[in-house]
């Protein structure tokens, strides 16, 4: 069993930043991808980041050149750093993994980003 806990959300003004952070624990062989995705209030859960293990990345459009995620392999983390930071990136952030050879997926609880105009 994989378990994923975020940490670092929260209610910031626009134009600020933030990062959140997701470690991952228990029983981890290899972790392949990492990502973040969003669910905003009224709408479906979507992807905003994803890295592999090797570092690739891929980025919604809508956060392009905002958003960076980041993994640190050794201590099973990813994070993402959002800069200029806009209301409509408001929504509640999940971390998702997607471990071991069979590729099980594993999500997080989320967090809280609310951003304020």
């Amino acid at each position: 069993q994989v378990h994923l806990v975020e940490t670092g959300g929260g209610l910031v003004q626009a134009g600020g930043s933030l990062k959140l952070s997701c470690a991952a624990s228990g029983t981890i062989v290899s972790i392949n991808d990492m990502a973040w995705y969003r669910r905003a209030p009224g709408k479906q859960r979507e992807l905003v980041a994803r890295i592999t293990r090797g570092g690739g990345t891929n980025y919604a459009d809508s956060v392009k050149g905002r958003f960076t995620i980041t993994r640190d392999n050794a201590k099973n983390t990813v994070l993402l750093q959002m800069n200029s930071l806009k209301p409509e990136d408001t929504a509640v952030y999940y971390c998702n993994a997607d471990v071991g050879v069979y590729r099980l997926d594993y999500w997080g609880p989320g967090t809280q980003v609310t951003v304020s105009s």
